[in-house]
């Protein structure tokens, strides 16, 4: 059994997080996706049949009672930290007496997470880490030895496929739109916390489950799940594009498109823009993806004198797609005109704020300011536009780790590995995924590995190997 499941596994954030809030279902999936076990395999570990650790994966059973708890951990063979976390008691030697087990499949408690002597100071570290961004310790806990992390189950895009392509069903019961905003928000908010593989497991249910509401329901109702679709595909599209697959990726975005128009509502419009936008610079179509964000910004400006917060939102984050393009078809004069009128959208909004999924607000156009100064190969500009941003005050983590991922680079580009290494570590730590399910992040880690002198290049290969990536 410890050979199987990584020991590396119980020591990740999102594992952690997992245990403290008992939330099985998660631990279940997060199980299957990095020990590469299926629902059956789990199932005969614990003494559970495979319909119920479905029906826990699915939320449609609960597990409520501490003999349940204390099966899990055993079947699962949960080292004594992850037991503690998880509410139960250590299993073997009380850490009291001193005594360590660095057997295969455990974590040694003097390198765990929760004992790590920085992890108590919490924000109050990560800020002063990035705002320094030249000190030498990482903020919060670090990762204890780990074996590589596999990348999502190629499943999940098979499945994700199959949804885009299938024609819709008829509805065998009432449309649920309720239910059917519940999970769209929820496929948005794991998305947004860099939870991919979670998005991935919701996302096929939900557009299958929309396709046929949009083909059943009709007049106030028909709209609602079209608006509903409009966002479900544009995450679709967006976790495809981290994925590097630009055909699926091309796929959902025209959904998305075509669901909007079909709402006539201009808010709706101007979201789908966005992913359309992006999908023109995955494809290197930078002209035409600055061209597309301008002129949907500006009938967005049109059609709504009197914007609401979700109309600024998605003005501005239109502005800020726009302004990437243009950086990267190296037209500065166009980016710099973008920005300045995203940071008047920012500053009419007045905060930072999560609307329509934007992370819009004014930490958020200095991040895009520091994309595109790089892009200039501006990096000791991009650094100074960093130290202007309250990471705390940025409402998502990937938006975080992207801004971190691009002061990696921008460091790399400065010729600055250690503190390249030690940013790339702080995103890390914030979304791991984004560092191991993304081809170009993999290979920005190969590059820094690359290019590090030695007093860097032992540390930053064991990220590397860390996260299971071959440098």
């Amino acid at each position: 059994m410890k050979s199987e499941i990584p020991g590396s596994i119980w020591n990740r954030p999102d594992m952690l997080t997992a245990l403290r809030t008992r939330d099985i279902a998660y631990v279940f999936r997060l199980v299957r996706q990095h020990a590469g076990m299926s629902q059956t395999a789990i199932g005969s570990l614990i003494g559970m049949s495979q319909g119920k650790v479905s029906g826990i994966m699915a939320g449609s059973q609960q597990v409520t009672t501490l003999d349940v708890y204390e099966r899990i951990a055993e079947g699962l063979q949960l080292p004594d930290t992850a037991r503690m976390t998880l509410g139960l008691a250590p299993r073997g030697i009380s850490a009291r007496d001193g005594s360590n087990s660095d057997a295969p499949g455990t974590v040694n408690p003097t390198r765990s997470v929760e004992r790590d002597p920085r992890s108590g100071e919490g924000n109050t570290v990560r800020r002063r880490e990035f705002v320094g961004l030249t000190g030498a310790a990482l903020f919060g806990a670090i990762l204890a030895e780990a074996e590589p992390t596999p990348e999502p189950a190629a499943s999940g895009i098979d499945d994700l496929a199959a949804a885009l392509t299938e024609i819709p069903v008829p509805a065998t019961s009432p449309v649920n739109l309720t239910g059917l905003s519940a999970t769209v928000a929820a496929a948005k908010r794991d998305y947004q916390a860099c939870k991919y593989g979670e998005v991935l497991t919701i996302l096929p249910p939900l557009l299958r489950s929309l396709r046929t509401a949009s083909a059943t329901v009709d007049g106030p109702q028909q709209r609602k799940a079209q608006a509903l679709s409009v966002e479900a595909y544009h995450v679709a599209a967006s976790i495809l594009l981290k994925q590097g697959d630009k055909g699926l990726a091309w796929l959902a975005a025209d959904r998305s498109v075509q669901a909007a128009q079909q709402t006539e509502i201009p808010l709706m419009i101007g979201s789908s823009a966005r992913i359309i936008t992006h999908a023109l610079m995955d494809g290197g179509h930078h002209r035409a993806a600055a061209s597309n964000a301008s002129s949907a910004a500006q009938r967005m400006d049109a059609a709504l004198p009197q914007p609401t917060d979700d109309d600024l939102s998605v003005y501005g984050s239109l502005l800020l797609r726009g302004a990437i393009a243009a950086a990267h078809n190296s037209d500065r004069h166009t980016s710099t005109e973008l920005l300045d009128e995203a940071e008047q959208a920012g500053d009419r909004l007045g905060h930072e704020g999560n609307h329509m999924w934007t992370a819009f607000g004014p930490n958020n156009v200095l991040c895009h300011r520091v994309s595109a100064a790089l892009r200039f190969g501006d990096a000791g500009t991009a650094i100074d536009y960093a130290r202007r941003i309250d990471l705390d005050a940025l409402p998502i983590n990937e938006r975080k780790a992207v801004l971190l991922l691009d002061v990696t680079r921008a460091f790399l580009m400065w010729g600055k590995h250690e503190q390249a290494l030690h940013t790339i570590q702080a995103a890390g730590q914030i979304a791991p995924e984004e560092i191991t399910g993304r081809p170009r992040i993999r290979q920005l880690v190969g590059d820094l590995v690359a290019t590090a002198p030695i007093s860097v290049r032992r540390e930053a290969r064991e990220f590397a190997d860390a996260h299971g990536i071959a440098a």
